[in-house]
């Protein structure tokens, strides 16, 4: 009979553990626990209700109408996950990162949490198996229909959304007014811009020029009061429509952030061609979006081959490399010109193209 240590012998129990990767897939597979927990404090506004103070499990569990051990259970989860830290027993505050939990703080993430912890996009992926299997999306066979749909059909979801996608797009918002040379256009049209956070912001650097925001009635309610506070009220048309079936005429430079990655690529093709057929000869067309390598490097940019999956599950698109926005830019009508990417932190770039 064989002994114990050599049945083992080769399967790498006898090697020496690398206990700092075995953490880090510990982490991993301990990470949508992580999620729920920062969910939950989001919804429940543990971080708004703290605020720039403290305060106890207790007080917290009182004004939540929440199970008081239950209560302080979470927050020492939200405490090891260093968004809260303990000052003396049952006493919490926000961390630096915590902070950016809390609305109406300078960068805030809290819209972007609760859209991205809540169920609407979170069970798809518990079809994650089939989707990548198949190939296709799975938030249609959970919810009956499409993403876009559906957001269609709960306007306070619908709200949102759009809030999430405001937040997420002020970083790059702040960086591509600077990286772009938009003195030598009139109008610049925002494809499926939202509120025009992004168009907003180029308008405000670039006085001379005047915008179009293009999106479906329920992508721009909540454009006019954002226009109306940035005073640009007077320098933006906006205009509703289905980018698949038209572009607005009368631009120069038009304008497409996080579009092209909620599609597949004969869709997408379709979006470059509304916009050939009224763009003039010398205008140009700017993607922004991530780029992924032709590799995965050693230090990949976070979370965007993660939002790779995201878009496979709950939309049916991708990310994609320079060489498929090359294709599709072709399969469009246009010609791939510049890839320039924003600084660091921010993961988006900026590929100009014109018209072939």
């Amino acid at each position: 009979m064989t002994d114990r240590h050599d049945q083992n012998a080769g399967n790498g129990r006898d090697a020496e553990v690398d206990w700092q990767a075995r953490g880090a897939v510990s982490r991993l597979v301990l990470g949508q626990m992580a999620t729920q927990a920062l969910g939950t404090a989001v919804r429940l506004g543990v971080f708004d209700r703290i605020g720039g103070g403290e305060s106890s499990a207790d007080a917290l569990a009182g004004s939540f109408g929440t199970h008081p051990q239950a209560t302080l259970r979470l927050l020492r989860a939200l405490a090891g996950l260093q968004l809260l830290s303990e000052t003396e027993p049952g006493v919490f505050r926000t961390t630096a990162a915590g902070d950016f939990l809390r609305t109406g703080t300078a960068g805030s993430m809290a819209a972007m949490a609760r859209m991205f912890t809540d169920p609407v996009m979170l069970r798809g992926w518990d079809l994650l198996d089939e989707a990548v299997r198949t190939g296709e999306t799975t938030f249609d066979t959970v919810f009956g229909t499409d993403f876009f749909g559906h957001l269609k059909e709960h306007p306070a979801l619908s709200a949102a959304f759009n809030e999430a996608m405001s937040q997420g797009t002020r970083l790059t918002a702040e960086t591509v007014p600077h990286h772009f040379d938009f003195e030598r256009f009139h109008t610049l049209v925002d494809i499926g811009g939202g509120d025009g956070t992004l168009l907003a912001s180029v308008l405000r650097e670039h006085p001379k020029l005047r915008g179009v925001l293009f999106d479906t009635a329920e992508g721009l309610a909540q454009a006019p009061q954002r226009l109306g506070r940035d005073g640009l009220t007077e320098r933006v048309v906006l205009e509703t429509g289905d980018f698949f079936a038209s572009a607005p005429a009368g631009g120069d430079v038009y304008l497409l952030k996080s579009i092209i990655h909620d599609w597949d690529d004969e869709r997408c093709a379709a979006i470059l061609r509304r916009i050939r057929e009224v763009i003039p000869a010398h205008g140009s067309l700017l993607i922004v979006e991530p780029v992924l390598p032709a590799t995965v490097p050693a230090d990949p940019p976070g979370g965007v081959y993660l939002s790779d999956l995201n878009m496979l599950v709950n939309v049916g698109g991708r990310e994609r490399t320079a060489e498929d926005f090359a294709a599709l830019c072709t399969a469009g009508g246009f010609n791939l010109r510049n890839v320039t990417p924003l600084p660091a932190p921010n993961i988006f770039q900026i590929i100009e193209a014109s018209p072939a």
